[in-house]
C-alpha cells in the first residue's frame, strides 16, 4: 500500500535530496513543491510583476497550466523549468510570493490534486500543516543555520556559483524569518511531524533514520 509522506522545514536543510533519495528508493515520485514556488517567482519576474503584486500572480497562474515531470522539471508557459529556479536570489524571490494567499491557495489545490494518487513525497513548509494534513507520514527536517549556510556554500562552490559563507548564512537567517514570521503559513512542526536535525548527519544516515519511521508507521496501517 502506498502512502503519502510530508518533509517540512526550514531552507536549505536537505529536504529536496532527501526526498530524492526516498523517492528512488521506495519507487514513489518526489512533488518538490519549494520548485513550483520557485517557478512562480521565475515567471513573475520574467513577466516584469512586483513579487508583491498578488492579483496579477494569481491571474498569471489560472490562466496557465503547470505540470511536473517525476524527474522535477515544470513545464509552464511553455517552458521547460529545472537549472533556472536555483540561486539565492530566486530562493528569496520564491519566500516573498509563497508569502501571497492567492498564490499559496492556488499552489496548494495542484499540489493535492497531483498527490490523490498517493505514493508521492511533497516537500516544503507547509506540507504537514496545509497541503497534506491527513500525510501518513510527516517529518520537520532541520539543521543550525550554520550547517545550512556551509552545506548551500558547498553547492554553490561546486555548481560554479558564488560561495560567500558569511553572505549565504545572513540570507539563510533572514529566509527564516521570513518562513517563520509570514502572515498566511508559517513554517511550523505539525503536532503529528517527527522531528529529524540533519546537523550533525551525513544524508545517507538522514535517509535511512527516516525509512525506519516510514517503516514502523507503515507497519500498523
Amino acid at each position: 500500500m502506498k502512502i503519502n509522506i510530508a518533509i517540512d522545514g526550514p531552507s536549505a536543510a536537505g529536504k529536496s535530496s532527501v526526498a530524492d533519495r526516498l523517492a528512488e528508493k521506495l519507487c514513489y515520485v518526489h512533488l518538490d513543491t519549494g520548485s513550483m514556488y520557485r517557478a512562480v517567482a521565475y515567471l513573475a519576474q520574467k513577466h516584469g510583476f512586483s513579487l508583491d503584486d498578488e492579483e496579477k500572480i494569481v491571474a498569471f497562474l489560472k490562466e496557465t497550466p503547470m505540470e511536473v515531470d517525476p524527474d522535477g522539471t515544470i513545464h509552464v508557459d511553455g517552458e521547460a523549468l529545472k537549472e533556472q529556479l536555483y540561486g539565492n536570489e530566486i530562493s528569496l524571490a520564491a519566500s516573498s510570493v509563497s508569502a501571497l494567499q492567492g498564490v499559496r491557495e492556488a499552489m496548494v489545490e495542484k499540489q493535492q490534486e497531483i498527490s490523490a494518487k498517493k505514493g508521492y513525497i511533497l516537500d516544503g513548509r507547509d506540507i504537514g500543516t496545509v497541503v497534506l494534513k491527513d500525510a501518513e507520514v510527516k517529518i520537520y527536517l532541520t539543521a543550525s543555520a550554520e550547517a545550512r549556510a556551509k552545506r548551500r556554500t558547498d553547492q554553490n562552490l561546486a555548481k560554479g556559483l558564488p560561495g560567500d559563507y558569511e553572505k549565504i548564512l545572513q540570507e539563510i537567517i533572514r529566509r527564516d524569518y521570513q518562513d517563520t514570521h509570514r502572515q498566511h503559513s508559517p513554517l511550523r512542526q505539525a503536532e503529528d511531524a517527527v522531528l529529524v536535525d540533519s546537523s550533525d548527519l551525513t544524508l545517507d544516515e538522514v535517509v535511512e533514520k527516516i525509512l525506519d519511521l516510514i517503516k514502523e508507521k507503515t507497519e500498523v496501517l
